[in-house]
């Protein structure tokens, strides 16, 4: 696989051991509309904002944002922020390619945080300590995971025997028996640089539409036999994403409740 060119609205202050990509070239074909999924609003602002904002909060300077379809209106709408830098991913190869595509603008940051960016629901303080759990355990790749009672469509996490990190399995290619597993990936990821970029030179397309997945990665990785640390603390909400009109809906009420809570001192 190849990466296309990075560009940047760059900054001076940034943390140099840390990095997030957050993937946004999709075009959402579900939602009906000619604008880039990451452009619709929720809580009267672009899901993509919600994203950085929460990537920012964590204390990751250093904000890399893969393009592809719409490009010019998601690089004008972070056109504010001088800490976002942007790859452009020019055929949509899934998500593993889109991640390749971050590479260049990533430069030398030891840890990277890879998140999609049609989930708003991320919360700043999940991702500070799966960035702390990945250090603590000086790994080269480590996930957040969540318990749901409905994991119907999403990506199921298998454990081998002692409990450690196995595979992801995603709903089409589970067995009966995986598919009652609750434990699922919401994909938050972070990874050794240097390891993530070596998988995905590995990964092999997909069998029916030619795409590269992220996913494909910590399996890898666990193959070359490293421990991938899981930590199941995202709560059950922050997990619903956006690939339709309903459920930009549910992310909205779920947003502005939020934004409610905290305005009036609650926890959120």
């Amino acid at each position: 696989m190849q990466f296309s060119n990075a560009t940047s609205h760059s900054s001076d202050h940034f943390d140099p051991e840390s990095a997030a990509v957050v993937l946004a070239a999709g075009k959402g074909t579900r939602m009906n509309s000619d604008l880039p999924k990451v452009m619709h609003l929720v809580a009267g602002r672009p899901i993509l904002d919600w994203v950085v904002d929460a990537v920012v909060a964590a204390g990751v300077g250093k904000v890399v944002v893969v393009v592809g379809y719409g490009q010019e209106l998601v690089r004008e709408s972070m056109a504010d922020r001088d800490n976002v830098f942007f790859a452009e991913q020019s055929e949509q190869l899934g998500t593993g390619h889109a991640t390749l595509c971050s590479e260049s603008a990533v430069g030398a940051a030891d840890d990277v945080l890879v998140l999609a960016g049609d989930g708003p629901l991320v919360r700043p303080s999940v991702l500070v300590r799966l960035l702390a759990t990945h250090r603590e355990a000086s790994a080269v790749a480590s996930m957040a995971t969540a318990r749901i009672d409905d994991p119907t469509g999403y990506g199921r996490i298998v454990r081998d025997s002692n409990g450690d990190f196995s595979a992801i399995v995603e709903q089409k290619n589970a067995s009966e028996h995986q598919l009652r597993i609750s434990e699922i990936n919401p994909s938050y990821y972070c990874f050794d640089r240097k390891a993530l970029f070596a998988a995905l030179q590995a990964l092999r397309p997909d069998d029916t539409g030619g795409e590269y997945y992220l996913t494909d990665v910590p399996g890898i990785l666990r193959a070359q036999g490293h421990r991938v640390p899981l930590m199941d603390e995202v709560p059950q909400e922050d997990v619903l994403s956006i690939n339709t009109l309903q459920q930009l809906a549910k992310v909205d009420e779920i947003l502005r409740h939020r934004l409610t809570e905290s305005s009036t001192g609650g926890q959120s």
